[in-house]
């Protein structure tokens, strides 16, 4: 735990010294918010203000994108020499890869409270109440904590930091095929599929209904089973990979 608190503050500083990839991270989900709310919410009918609608995706892909920047920074440490003398102070693969993790989930926190501070300056009024407040932040704090495991296990996988950033289209292109962005009965009929059962949309339709005093129905059972089921996939793979890689 020590190794992991020490290797925390380590991942903070370097992201302190890439401020590039920090503020684009940060300012990228709120550009998007305001493209889609501002250049196409009045043609997408949603029942409701798109801002209303939109917030919860836009969340998510803030989450996503920021989370997915772990492949690149694990990556490094793996293909830039400073895990051989992490390994001669005796520190384990799970410290490293968790210090980078806690990282991501603090400066996620930040860039998410951005978002919401933008989104109530545009027209975003929630109806929650403290306790689904604090409902929604344990949910993002759940799929966040995933992620960034799952990156991780990219970072472990990519033998270089270009091909870790593959990572992060991915994550960026996620929620498209999802409810974040246009009700998921306006898309094709085959794409229906997909987009109802990818971990994505029941995290959004939870934190929708939560934000909105909505009832959340079964998606909140669906959004936790697949937030823990990658999140414990993800710390099991981290380690093997690990092993692995310095083997």
């Amino acid at each position: 735990m020590s190794d992991a608190i020490v290797l925390t503050g380590r991942a903070i500083r370097l992201s302190r010294r890439n401020l590039d990839a920090v503020i684009t991270a940060m300012l990228l989900p709120v550009m998007l918010m305001l493209v889609f709310v501002y250049f196409f919410g009045g043609a997408i009918n949603t029942g409701t203000e798109y801002v209303t609608y939109v917030v919860p995706g836009v969340m998510l892909l803030c989450a996503g994108f920021g989370s997915a920047n772990t492949a690149v920074t694990v990556s490094n440490d793996m293909t830039g020499g400073i895990i051989d003398r992490f390994r001669s102070l005796d520190i384990g693969g799970t410290a490293i890869v968790a210090g980078h993790v806690a990282a991501s989930v603090l400066r996620n926190a930040v860039a998410t409270a951005i978002v919401f501070g933008v989104a109530f300056l545009i027209g975003f009024r929630p109806d929650a109440d403290p306790l689904q407040w604090s409902a929604v932040a344990g949910v993002l704090l759940l799929f966040i904590l995933a992620i960034s495991w799952l990156s991780a296990c990219f970072g472990l996988i990519a033998r270089s930091p270009e091909a870790a950033g593959g990572f992060t289209f991915l994550m960026m292109f996620l929620p498209y095929p999802s409810s974040a962005f246009v009700p998921i009965g306006t898309m094709p009929g085959w794409l229906h599929g997909f987009a109802e059962n990818q971990p994505v949309t029941p995290v959004i339709e939870t934190l929708r209904a939560l934000l909105l005093d909505q009832p959340v129905g079964d998606s909140a059972w669906r959004a936790l089973v697949w937030c823990g089921g990658i999140l414990a996939v993800a710390i099991a793979c981290s380690g093997a990979l690990f092993r692995r890689r310095t083997v």
